[in-house]
């Protein structure tokens, strides 16, 4: 009997992992259905301003909330996702239990990153084409390889670092807090939410730190039609590429497979509600 390829293994993990996320609602909302919600409460509140383009030019502001969101959807998808998964499955000891089987840690690695990519992919189509359905969002073929490669080269980075964020916090309950105390606040001077070229220069600034507006305003260029082809927008993406290589490191070095000594897990912690629930009734 042979050995499954490392790709059908990857794979095999991709489907289990994406099996996981469908079964969990919570997931499912604030992955996916929370920014499809702000897409059509925001255009149903402000689609109808204009967004002032560099040059003269006035772009529908249903167009420009419809890349912001899909670029927050990815981010969703890799960033807050893996920050918030990997931590529970080690405080659960599901990393050290899967770690001891045949299967290659690197597979199940994988199947953690693919599976979010898978997301942040469907996630993405989900709010593009919704995009083009309803907000006429203009769809040109010359500028769709820059969008593919701002895309990928984003949630790539957003996954390193949200395997970053895995390693480095000490338990599942404080993963879901630096995720969304750190991309939350990002997104507001971001160009996600709301335009940020008229705010104050230290917001501005802010946000040109940081690789979420780089990967926002790179893919909103791919559909702006004030934005001729190819629409690559180079600097921004080797910038954004830097901090995925931060993030790699960071993730590889500090990485633990172990749930941390004197932690409680999810189950124990619900144990420990229940027993103390049924003493005080």
């Amino acid at each position: 009997m042979s050995w499954p390829s490392t790709w059908r293994l990857v794979l095999g993990q991709v489907r289990y992992q994406l099996l996981t996320f469908w079964r969990t609602p919570v997931a499912l909302f604030f992955t996916i259905m929370l920014p499809l919600i702000m897409l059509l409460l925001f255009n149903s509140l402000f689609g109808d301003a204009e967004v002032d383009i560099e040059g003269g030019g006035q772009w529908p502001a249903r167009q420009f909330y419809t890349g912001g969101l899909a670029v927050f959807t990815a981010v969703s998808a890799t960033y807050t996702n893996l920050s918030n998964q990997v931590p529970i499955r080690r405080e659960e000891g599901v990393l050290k239990r899967w770690r001891g089987t045949p299967l290659p840690t690197s597979a199940y690695i994988a199947g953690f990153i693919g599976s979010a990519i898978v997301l942040a992919f469907a996630g993405t189509l989900l709010m593009l084409g919704i995009g083009v359905v309803a907000y006429d969002l203009e769809v040109d073929a010359a500028k769709m390889p820059a969008a593919a490669v701002t895309f990928v080269i984003g949630v790539a980075t957003f996954a390193a670092w949200g395997m970053a964020v895995a390693a480095l916090v000490p338990s599942a309950s404080s993963a879901a807090a630096v995720a969304n105390a750190t991309i939350l606040p990002l997104a507001f001077v971001s160009n996600v939410f709301i335009v940020t070229d008229d705010a104050p220069e230290w917001i501005t600034t802010v946000g040109d730190i940081f690789p979420l507006k780089p990967f926002v305003v790179s893919f909103q260029d791919a559909f702006n039609p004030f934005i001729d082809a190819p629409a690559f927008q180079w600097t921004k993406l080797g910038y954004i590429a830097l901090w995925g290589l931060v993030g790699l490191v960071i993730a590889i070095k500090n990485f633990t497979w172990e749930p941390t000594p004197g932690g409680q897990s999810t189950r124990g912690r619900r144990a420990a509600r229940q027993a103390a629930m049924s003493e005080t009734g």
